[in-house]
């Protein structure tokens, strides 16, 4: 198994109010620009205000999803000179076909995890102000930088998603079963990740930790 249970909730309940939060903003962003013309205004403006109710108070599950994948996954999203090589040969794609040597998180994805908790909690903090204004002590001029930066990053923060969920679906054969079942083909694994495998195979021959050979 790639990744339990709690690992799985973690991850989807951070993605499922990820994806009602990007589009309730997006609306908030462009929606009079994009939506209002085609739905009407009656539309329009009951979808707003159920987003809007969506916005807020989805926004406490999906920090915690941040706290709990954080704990769940720091120690393993560490980068270090395996990271290296992996970014050096590109991830496999210039390699005809064979991947570098990973742990159970390669380069890239370290990349994204870090990008998700950083973003996440950038979202998470601008938002928070934009939620209890009264905690501002600056006035209108903070809560409009507030405003602009949580506009700002959410746009970006939607795009970096975009690509990590095109990647872990359809853009990488049999990466979604890591974590729709959180169990891998063993050869998929061996291609992927295989430092992960030669330390879940030494555990369970019951080699010490750090004796695990690598490629």
């Amino acid at each position: 198994d790639l990744f339990a249970s709690l690992d799985r909730f973690a991850h989807w309940l951070t993605a499922g109010c990820f994806i009602v939060l990007a589009l309730s903003g997006l609306n908030v962003s462009f929606g009079r620009m994009l939506i209002l013309p085609f739905f009407g205004p009656e539309t329009f403006a009951t979808l707003t205000a159920w987003g809007k109710l969506a916005h807020n108070y989805l926004a406490f599950p999906f920090m915690l999803g941040l706290v709990l994948m954080f704990l769940l996954w720091v120690k393993d999203n560490i980068p270090n000179k395996i990271d290296l090589e992996w970014v050096k040969q590109g991830g496999g794609l210039f390699s005809k076909g064979k991947h570098p040597a990973a742990e159970r998180f390669n380069a890239g994805q370290k990349v994204v995890f870090w990008i998700v908790i950083t973003g996440g909690i950038v979202m998470s903090v601008s938002g928070w102000f934009l939620l209890f204004p009264y905690q501002v002590t600056g006035g209108v001029s903070d809560l409009q930088l507030f405003t602009t930066i949580h506009a700002v990053l959410g746009v970006v923060f939607i795009a970096a998603m975009l690509a990590h969920a095109y990647i872990g679906s359809v853009g990488m054969e049999g990466a979604f079963d890591a974590m729709g079942t959180g169990e891998v083909d063993i050869n998929w694994a061996k291609e992927h990740h295989s430092l992960w495998v030669k330390e879940e195979e030494a555990k369970k021959a019951g080699v010490p930790k750090g004796m695990v050979a690598a490629e």
